[in-house]
């Protein structure tokens, strides 16, 4: 099995799981709470097929890397990151974020500079402050934070069964997904730890990116579905979209925040486009919406 050593901020060191598929220009995918790197098979089977070498990690504390008890702050998820840039030398990457997931590639170009980083995606992402408050106002409510803590520290089975309907669009009435696709997700979040699990709700719930977001400043790609209830596209890439200006945006009409499976083809093609053109510096772009 592929690990990458990290470290605790005690100086421990962390085992990060990866899988790395082709060959050709470097993109790294940063998958969502409460998933692995497993959520991304349907990309990883195909940008091989156009040039692309796919690197996909566990994240701390799920799937296969370590669970160690603390280092579920951004600070050093985007640590981690870097770690997987060192230690496979990877230059000119493209770094595809999902969910939670861009709360690293944010934290990471304030904390590192961005380094070795040439192009971002931002998919369904919490960015850029997902909490409500006063100046935030489209944000998630406190005490409904509180509630999913306390479900998933009550009987975390049940909650991710029942988040999993949500975090896919599945209704009464639209069944964009199988069953066996709900069970499978069910078995890939049971797999990380419930510490991992409580700690990165707070995380993304609770960190401000406003001014991380400040230092993105490559070629940026946002995709996010307007029938989004787990992240709702008003209190994220809405307000992504106007701190990174340069930015393409697409938005898809009635896709939940599962996209990267209920709309893998439109998803997949718009991943080989955006890394197929030819970057420009950011400052000499304009808007493509």
């Amino acid at each position: 099995m592929n690990f990458i050593k990290s470290s605790n901020p005690d100086g421990s060191i962390v085992k990060l799981f990866y899988r790395d598929y082709g060959t050709g220009r470097p993109v790294v995918f940063i998958h969502g709470w409460p998933l692995s790197h497993k959520m991304w098979e349907y990309q990883t089977s195909v940008l091989p097929n156009y040039g692309f070498r796919c690197i996909a990690y566990d994240r701390r504390g799920f799937g296969y890397s370590d669970k160690p008890w603390t280092g579920y702050d951004y600070n050093t998820l985007a640590d981690d990151l870097n770690a997987v840039l060192d230690e496979l030398n990877l230059n000119n990457v493209i770094l595809v974020g999902f969910s939670m997931g861009g709360g690293e590639i944010a934290r990471y170009f304030s904390r590192h500079g961005g380094n070795r980083v040439s192009k971002v995606v931002l998919v369904s992402t919490v960015l850029p402050y997902l909490l409500q408050t006063a100046e935030n106002e489209h944000g998630l409510p406190q005490d409904k934070l509180t509630e999913m803590i306390e479900s998933i520290q009550n009987d975390r089975a049940d909650f991710l069964r029942d988040f999993a309907k949500q975090f896919y669009g599945v209704s009464l009435l639209s069944h964009p997904v199988s069953q066996a696709v709900l069970d499978w997700d069910f078995t890939v979040a049971m797999q990380a730890s419930l510490r991992a699990t409580v700690e990165c709700a707070h995380a993304f719930a609770e960190t401000d990116f406003r001014a991380d977001m400040r230092n993105i400043n490559v070629p940026t790609l946002i995709i996010h579905g307007d029938a989004d209830e787990t992240v709702p596209i008003n209190a994220s890439s809405d307000h992504t979209a106007d701190l990174i200006p340069q930015a393409e945006y697409i938005i898809y009409e009635g896709a939940p925040h599962g996209l990267f499976f209920t709309e893998k083809d439109a998803f997949n093609g718009d991943l080989i486009q955006f890394m197929q053109v030819q970057s420009e510096p950011i400052s000499t772009r304009e808007k493509a919406w």
